[in-house]
């Protein structure tokens, strides 16, 4: 039953990522900069600390007395991920719903799974697998050849890039017209990397979680602390692009055009924001049901996957490519989700 309800809260949480994109393209006149970071006010500074009040009264004074260093380490996480974050959006904007988050989530999902591994190689903690754990057992090798795949997969998606930069290229001049193989390729990648760092962001404010539970806070809901840390590291990271990006461009003035729907753009940036935040919170509900934080972070990303593509498919973002082209994206995705599943697997052994 834990397992059914770890499922059930990640696949919720895995279509509000998927989805969450979706709000920015109702909002017009402005700049990517300026819709992104009223998104971001959204997703990393007003409703985790909403969603902790409400779940765990408490979280003030427990993040006032936890230790310096998890703290600082959970806020450089929150650093990292944000510009994988950042980028996140870029790459989504140069390659579409489909392929942007299929090659993203893709690196993320395998370096997800990667990183807290590699981290307790070099500080052994106490119930945790090291990368060398991994290499001397079944289940570890099961992860490691699943992260194989998974690169397969997201060289196979590349490749379907390619194809479909080319169809456009030869009778399709109007569709697409943001797609941008080369630099999305390479945003998607350093997103998909950075992003990941997300998942040892919680397992470094674990010892926040910990003490809410200690309190009496639901465990379903002991991540929304940790949450609040992390989210400060990716506000700072989104914060300080924008603004730059605001002011090199000269977009500033969007936030005060009255040439622009300014009311709707900020409620559709404020809902894609909170449906961006509502992955992590289910996310944090999953977790604590299935116990193991590499498995749930695989799940997480495999859900998002299949809705990104589900709203790709229904934006017609594959619409005119040749046959080819398409199967070939199919194909990746489908390594990709393969891989996701030996991961689970190999976690769970």
């Amino acid at each position: 039953m834990e397992s059914i309800l770890g499922l059930l809260f990640h696949s919720i949480g895995g279509f509000s990522s998927g989805s969450f994109y979706m709000p920015f393209k109702k909002v017009k006149g402005w700049a990517w900069e300026s819709y992104w970071i009223v998104g971001g006010f959204f997703s990393w500074l007003i409703v985790p600390p909403i969603a902790a009040y409400l779940t765990i009264p408490n979280f003030v004074e427990i993040i006032q007395d936890a230790l310096p260093a998890v703290k600082a380490v959970t806020f450089l996480m929150g650093l990292i991920w944000g510009v994988g974050g950042l980028t996140y959006g870029l790459g989504v904007r140069y390659l579409g719903m489909s392929l942007g988050n299929s090659i993203t989530l893709g690196f993320c999902s395998a370096f997800g799974a990667l990183v807290p591994s590699i981290y307790y190689n070099f500080y052994p903690t106490e119930g945790k697998i090291s990368f060398t754990d991994m290499l001397s057992t079944s289940g570890g090798q099961l992860v490691l050849f699943g992260v194989f795949i998974c690169i397969m997969g997201i060289a196979v998606s590349g490749k379907a890039g390619m194809l479909k930069e080319k169809d456009f290229a030869t009778g399709h001049e109007d569709k697409d017209k943001d797609f941008s193989l080369v630099k999305g390729l390479i945003i998607a990648t350093i997103s998909g990397i950075l992003s990941s760092f997300f998942n040892y962001g919680i397992e470094a404010g674990k010892p926040m979680a910990d003490a809410a539970v200690e309190l009496g806070s639901n465990p379903l809901f002991q991540n929304n602390v940790t949450y609040i840390v992390l989210m400060w590291g990716g506000l700072t990271t989104n914060f300080i692009w924008c603004m730059f990006l605001n002011f090199r461009n000269k977009t500033y003035s969007d936030y005060t055009n009255k040439q622009t729907p300014i009311t709707k753009n900020v409620l559709f940036s404020g809902l894609a924001g909170t449906m961006w935040f509502l992955q992590f919170f289910f996310y944090g509900m999953g977790e604590s049901k299935l116990g193991n934080g590499a498995s749930s972070w695989i799940l997480h990303m495999a859900t998002i996957i299949l809705t990104a593509n589900f709203w790709g498919f229904y934006l017609n973002e594959w619409k005119g490519v040749s046959q080819k082209t398409f199967r070939t994206f199919l194909f990746g995705i489908g390594l990709i989700l393969a891989s996701i599943v030996l991961v689970g697997i190999g976690n769970s052994l």
